[in-house]
Parts: structure tokens; sequence; C-alpha cells
């Protein structure tokens, strides 16, 4: 029986010291009122950081579709030029089966490497200026 008192008491001590806070917090209503003015600006505080966040996300969304159809138009014209040089390459294939025309070919490649050599050589220099 003396157990039960112990405990009993030892559950009241606990309770008592809790409860001495609760009053002395609760009574007052200025200090609530204090908690309700924190907790309003808490939630407008959080309200703007939500608007803030739903703004960037939305700007996010913006931008990922805009590079999305943009990549679009870049594939659409990654596909046209690997038709044209696909032809390309199906002609020079053409053209190097002959040997008078691979001939033709190495004249052709020596002087466009000539010109390109003759125009830095004079850019560089500056002869002309």
């Amino acid at each position: 029986m003396s157990y039960k008192r112990d405990s009993h008491a030892s559950k009241a001590g606990l309770f008592d010291s809790y409860g001495g806070i609760e009053e002395g917090r609760g009574t007052s209503s200025s200090h609530r009122e204090i908690n309700e003015h924190d907790n309003d600006q808490a939630v407008e505080n959080l309200q703007e950081r939500v608007m803030f966040l739903k703004r960037l996300t939305g700007d996010i969304h913006e931008e990922v579709e805009s590079h999305n159809r943009m990549l679009d138009i870049m594939g659409s014209g990654m596909d046209a030029s690997r038709g044209l040089l696909s032809g390309t390459m199906d002609r020079f294939k053409k053209v190097f089966d002959k040997k008078s025309n691979q001939k033709i070919c190495k004249v052709a490649a020596y002087f466009v490497v000539s010109f390109i050599t003759v125009y830095y050589l004079i850019k560089f220099t500056g002869y002309f200026m």
C-alpha cells in the first residue's frame, strides 16, 4: 500500500509542476495575444514563401517548356541536315569509285587548301593593309 501512495505522490508532483507552468502562462491574456500575433506573422511569412515558390516553379516550368520547344526545333533541323549529309556522302562515294574522278578531286582539294593558306598568310601578314 505504501507503494501506491508513493506512486500517487510522484504523479501528483509531476503534474503539479506542469499545472503551475500552465496556470502561469494560461492566465495572462496578453501572452495569448502575443502568441496569436506571432502565429499570424509566421503564417503570413509561410504564405509569402509558398507564393514565392509557386512563382518560381511556374517560371521553371515555362523555361523547361521553352527549352523543350527549342530542342524539338533543333532535332528536326538535325534530321534535315542528316538527310543532306547522307546524300552528299553518297555522291562522294560515286565520285571516288572511278580513278579519273579521284585525280580531279585531288586537284580540287589542293586548290582549296592552297587558297586557304594564301588567304591566312595575307590576313596575318597584313600585306594589303
